[in-house]
């Protein structure tokens, strides 16, 4: 099966690193066009140079913009109208884990990761949902995790600013159907990216990344951590017209671990 994008022009969030990185990947090796928002300058320039060097006739454009505001998301959003020309395909992945025991999370901790995962998301819809509905053609996905689903104990507020987005993406899936914009979730479950590098240094345990990696994936069911080019996958069949029938659904990218299907 050949996935393609012929041609669309995609906006990714967080798409400097990790997971965002690896979709931007997917799509321009597919024929996309891509461009890439975060708010570090100096990751940003890396994955433009990784993108353009993954396919070199696709059009790349990196934008620093903090979409936790509103102007940031319009920065975002303007930024990549004027270097695509237009945008098909929105893939809302910012966001970190932001979690610990309920009477520790602070209003400010909670507005902050509302900000960053659900008003983010929804202004960046909201910006491009007319374009789409115009055309007749459009894909949003929503990163989120398997907490959306299943949420654990001390796990706030980042599975409630997820369960929102996935609301979210059932609301706008029922609504827009009707003029062929697609709209779905993807939850994370423990997959390769700067955040669990990040984890693994922190614990400073004398245990190389490689045995981490082994003993994180030992209770997930395929036994191991997933791949980012796995998850891109997903994203990449979600974003093309051969994933064209799917829509409304949050689909668990997790090697079984979540508890919800």
């Amino acid at each position: 099966m050949q996935l393609s994008l012929n041609g669309r022009s995609a906006l990714i969030t967080g798409g400097s690193k990790g997971l965002g990185l690896a979709i931007g990947k997917a799509f321009v090796q597919a024929g996309g066009n891509v461009t890439v928002v975060a708010r570090g300058a100096e990751a940003l320039a890396k994955a433009e140079a990784e993108l353009r060097e993954a396919a070199p006739t696709a059009k790349v454009a990196a934008i620093a913009a903090d979409i936790r505001t509103l102007e940031g998301c319009e920065q975002a959003y303007g930024g990549a109208v004027r270097a695509m020309g237009q945008v098909d395909i929105l893939v809302n992945n910012a966001g970190t884990s932001q979690r610990g025991p309920f009477l520790e999370v602070t209003d400010a901790l909670w507005q902050d990761d509302l900000d960053l995962k659900l008003f983010a998301a929804l202004r960046l819809c909201r910006q491009a949902l007319p374009g789409m509905r115009d055309r007749k053609w459009g894909r949003i996905i929503n990163v989120l995790n398997i907490g959306a689903k299943a949420p654990k104990a001390a796990s706030t507020p980042t599975s409630v600013s997820r369960a929102a987005g996935m609301a979210l993406t059932k609301a706008l899936a029922n609504e827009y159907a009707p003029h062929n914009v697609l709209v779905n979730a993807m939850l994370v479950g423990i997959i390769e990216s700067d955040q669990w590098v990040r984890r693994h240094a922190a614990e400073k345990r004398n245990i190389s990344w490689e045995e981490w990696k082994a003993e994180q994936g030992k209770p997930v069911p395929l036994g191991r951590i997933g791949k980012a080019e796995e998850f891109a996958a997903m994203a990449l069949l979600l974003a093309s017209d051969m994933g064209g029938y799917v829509t409304g659904t949050a689909i668990n990218v997790d090697g079984g671990s979540s508890p919800v299907v």
